[in-house]
């Protein structure tokens, strides 16, 4: 992949927490892992076993000895810690800084992002060789994160600040929402059903607006051409069991179950 940030895991301990971070780089449509030093030497098993399959990442993954080899072809770069620094520099929310990085990379110019080691974070003299401070907005009380979890927040922000799918959709299957055509049909074949079953009668003054009460309630769902034929369907079963009713003599009783 061209075009998005880079991610450097500063001085990892666990081959488990780089797979992990691996696996949640390409969810997000990351490819570049870069490792400082990572305690273990090498991405080894454990790391490719966590990485359930992101082994594009890691097999591209390149190692250095130390930040600053690691950053050297960076234009900008932003590191990531929960705790206050003594540095003035901008400190921003993940999805502030993630679209600041589209920004830079639309102008050709390459950004990454520091990670620290699980146990510590990063330390001040690897904070300092960022232009910009990442903190989640978490609960001041507990924000720690794993590496794992840290870096998909991250990703999750770039992802999604990229991506058009709409908040909410509707999945239709086959079939399609039902226009006016139909919609009409239906309102007037129950409402000569109700007719015929007397259903105006009684309070004939206020048909008119029962019928509207009626249209109207059909009309606040969102009603499918499926749904259309399928209710007409019902109308009609439940008024050919009114008139095969009405056809039978008097005293008639229905048979025993299963008898036809």
């Amino acid at each position: 992949m061209s075009g998005v940030p880079v991610v450097i895991l500063v001085n990892p301990q666990l081959g488990e927490n780089i797979g992990s971070a691996a696996r949640a780089m390409l969810n997000c449509g990351l490819d570049e892992l870069r490792l400082v030093a990572p305690r273990q030497g090498k991405i080894n098993t454990r790391a490719y076993a966590m990485a359930s399959g992101a082994d594009v990442v890691l097999d591209k993954a390149v190692i250095f000895p130390d930040v600053k080899s690691a950053i050297a072809d960076l234009t900008h770069v932003y590191a990531t810690t929960a705790r206050p620094r003594e540095m003035l520099k901008p400190v921003m929310t993940p999805r502030h800084a993630t679209a600041e990085m589209r920004r830079q990379i639309a102008a050709g110019e390459r950004a990454g992002i520091l990670f620290g080691p699980e146990r510590t974070g990063l330390e001040s003299d690897d904070v300092v060789l960022a232009q910009t401070i990442i903190t989640a907005p978490l609960n001041p009380k507990f924000s720690s994160l794993n590496l794992g979890q840290a870096v998909l927040l991250v990703a999750w922000e770039w992802a999604t600040g990229g991506d058009a799918t709409p908040g909410e959709q509707f999945d239709t299957g086959r079939t399609r929402p039902a226009n006016r055509e139909e919609m009409v049909g239906l309102f007037e074949h129950l409402e000569a059903e109700l007719e015929a079953a007397g259903y105006f009668a009684v309070v004939e003054h206020k048909r008119d607006s029962m019928v509207r009460n009626l249209r109207n309630s059909f009309q606040r769902g969102a009603m499918l051409e499926q749904d259309v034929r399928t209710l007409r369907g019902v109308i009609k079963a439940l008024a050919n069991g009114r008139n095969r009713t009405k056809r039978r003599p008097r005293g008639w009783k229905p048979p025993p179950s299963g008898v036809e």
